[in-house]
């Protein structure tokens, strides 16, 4: 029938509904059993149906907006921007308002309420106010830039003495992200013992590497920060003016409001011009060492995409390595929504997998661009890891709503007497106070030897658990999407909040997921033919020969 739209404070004569749901962590206190039924799955299908929207939205803006280029949501990055979310949010009130029942909608974002009124079939009530946010973010902003202005200045003075490294030319490179696994004697959290193996490598820290640990792991003349090739003025005078203005068209076009509200969040942090300043000092590492090869963790995100296109005019060959894992849902490694199409993509895409190149492959990679590598950061795992007596191995997101979710879901649970051993991602803590059945793990899946269940949300442990044979559990929240990082073919059962005590009462041991049949071991020939410094044509001919025999 029709889809009253109200904010939060705004409920006092709210028509008559069959119907209601609560959008962008909204909280409201309204009768539980009429709560839009299957919210949850109606979300994640929504943002399932958005996805080419967002492509099309996102080569749009590489064409016309020149500074999208620093944007998560020009590249399509499901993960780093919640534009996809509220294209989800404003797909599932426009179904709902062509149905027959009456749903009431509480939206307390200015800008999303702003963009689900204007849908047929929408009865909305008084709108949020949008100029209080609009300053606070701006305000935030400004500092934020400011701030980070001050620490980039200070890591590429610091770090200036890096510019002495990698002082050969043609070398090959491993371009990476400071991860805290990765160590001063060049063992890497993304490509293991490759510096070991091949030791002509050289490793290159990205500058989300901070300067003290660029410093603890640079200890050696085979590892450089970025940083080192920034430049002070640029620092100074362009970061903290550096914001993503999209084009008026693009803000009067039929998703405008959200695409405002993405510039104002976006601009309310770093993010725009932590994506610069990368661009840049990569841009002059690029043009002063002329590197023969450089593999990096590749997502295709922005930054990348200004890499390989830069790579290119230098002669430089690229190869990304697949990020860990890909989904249905990471929407950023697909080249649909690079606005040069497949150009920005790297020369060799080397895939940890068969799993992940079918699934990379499906996403619109060409075949002839993917290796199959083998997986440095998902290895074998031992079968029967379940023990019924366990705890419940909880490993929470890195998506800090989604970890909030999962541990709200847990909390009354574990009240109750079931215990659970809950591990954060090791990028983003997740501090919690402790009690009897609710206890902080350390240890990965692959080293924990008893569990009675896994509980995961996003990333790799829901594979993990798989792997070892113990009850898997996807938790989803109904207010955001849990990225889905399975590869075709690959299920693990669905739970929420609601859903979950009764999914552990009754979880039936499932046979081991062959991990063959997703990963594959490293495969030291082929890293050697893609990363050694050799002529041209042999390292062409290994490549097209690795094609051939790795499956």
């Amino acid at each position: 029938m029709a889809v009253v739209l109200r904010c939060a404070d705004d409920l006092a004569s709210v028509p008559r509904h069959d119907h209601w749901f609560a959008v962008t962590g909204t909280t409201v206190s309204l009768p539980a059993d009429t709560r839009l039924p299957d919210l949850a799955t109606r979300l994640e299908a929504a943002f399932d149906a958005i996805r080419d929207t967002w492509w099309n939205l996102a080569r749009e803006m590489g064409h016309d907006d020149a500074s999208a280029k620093w944007s998560h949501v020009a590249a399509a990055g499901t993960y780093g921007s919640d534009f996809g979310l509220m294209l989800a949010w404003t797909r599932l009130t426009e179904d709902c308002a062509a149905d027959s029942a009456t749903t009431l909608v509480i939206c307390s974002d200015p800008w999303l309420f702003r963009q689900m009124e204007a849908l047929v079939g929408v009865r909305a009530g008084r709108r949020p106010a949008l100029w209080p946010r609009c300053f606070r973010a701006w305000l935030r902003g400004v500092f934020a830039r400011g701030a980070l202005a001050l620490r980039l200045a200070c890591a590429t003075i610091s770090l200036r003495g890096d510019r002495r490294k990698h002082a050969g030319q043609d070398a090959s490179v491993l371009m990476v992200y400071g991860h805290p696994d990765s160590r001063p004697d060049g063992t890497d959290a993304y490509f293991g013992s490759l510096m070991s193996e091949l030791p002509a490598l050289h490793r290159l820290l990205h500058t989300d590497c901070r300067r003290g640990s660029a410093m603890r792991l640079g200890v050696d003349d085979r590892t450089a920060s970025l940083h080192a090739w920034g430049g002070l003025g640029f620092a100074v005078c362009k970061v903290p003016f550096t914001r993503w203005r999209p084009t008026r068209r693009l803000k009067a076009g039929p998703v405008g409001w959200l695409i405002r509200r993405a510039a104002v969040r976006e601009n309310a942090g770093g993010g725009p011009a932590m994506n610069r300043w990368q661009m840049y000092c990569q841009r002059r590492w690029l043009a002063e060492r002329s590197p023969r090869v450089v593999a990096w963790p590749w997502e295709n995100h922005a930054w990348e995409r200004d890499f390989v296109r830069a790579a290119h005019c230098a002669n430089a060959h690229t190869v990304g390595y697949q990020h860990a894992v890909v989904g249905r849902h990471q929407f950023n490694f697909s080249p649909h929504s690079n606005s040069d199409g497949m150009d920005s993509l790297p020369n060799i895409i080397a895939c940890n997998g068969s799993g992940y190149r079918r699934q990379l492959a499906k996403l619109g990679v060409p075949d002839e661009c993917l290796v199959t590598a083998g997986a440095f950061r998902v290895g074998r795992i031992d079968a029967g890891r379940y023990d019924p007596n366990g705890p419940v191995y909880v490993a929470l997101s890195a998506i800090p709503l989604v970890a909030k979710r999962m541990m709200a879901a847990i909390r009354p649970l574990a009240a109750a007497g079931q215990r659970f051993v809950v591990k954060d991602h090791p990028m983003y803590p997740f501090p919690f106070e402790e009690t009897e059945t609710l206890k902080q793990i350390s240890t990965t899946i692959p080293q924990t030897k008893a569990m009675a269940a896994v509980v995961y949300s996003t990333g790799t442990p829901g594979l993990e658990g798989l792997f070892a044979g113990v009850p898997t559990f996807r938790f989803m929240p109904e207010d955001t999407v849990a990225l889905d990082i399975m590869p075709d073919g690959v299920d693990a059962r669905a739970v929420i909040a609601e859903t979950l005590d009764a999914a552990l009462a009754d979880c039936n041991v499932n046979a081991p997921l062959a991990w063959a049949n997703v990963m594959a071991p490293v495969n030291m020939g082929v890293w050697r033919r893609l990363l050694d410094p050799v002529p041209e044509s042999d390292l062409e001919q290994g490549l097209e020969k690795s094609k051939r025999n790795i499956p």
